[in-house]
């Protein structure tokens, strides 16, 4: 093992571990604009694969992106889905026929 594939490693773990620890610490409250921010942060994933599409030389490396990149598009726009969703949960709602009683 290089070197660098595992410095690489470590950086990467320890990403995963303080992601998960800012994460469980956040309140319920709070998930809404997180999601927002997390689909902003996706959507600068979609840029760097892009970019280091643009570099590929080899089929296996346009494989790989193309799927990391299809994966980040699915995780944004899902997580629009899902803060849209949960967003309009603190809507008025609208009164209609059905639900408006005669005075």
């Amino acid at each position: 093992m290089s070197y660098s594939l595992f410095a690489d490693l470590a950086v990467f773990v320890l990403a995963v571990l303080v992601g998960i620890e800012v994460i469980s610490k956040v309140p319920v409250t709070l998930h809404t604009p997180l999601m927002s921010a997390g689909n902003a942060i996706h959507g600068i994933v979609i840029v760097g694969t892009v970019s280091i599409a643009a570099g590929a030389a080899a089929t296996g490396s346009y494989l790989l992106t193309f799927v990391s990149t299809a994966f980040a598009a699915a995780n944004v726009a899902g997580g629009y889905v899902v803060t849209d969703r949960m967003l309009a949960m603190f809507r008025p709602r609208k009164h209609t026929a059905r639900n408006h009683r005669p005075t």
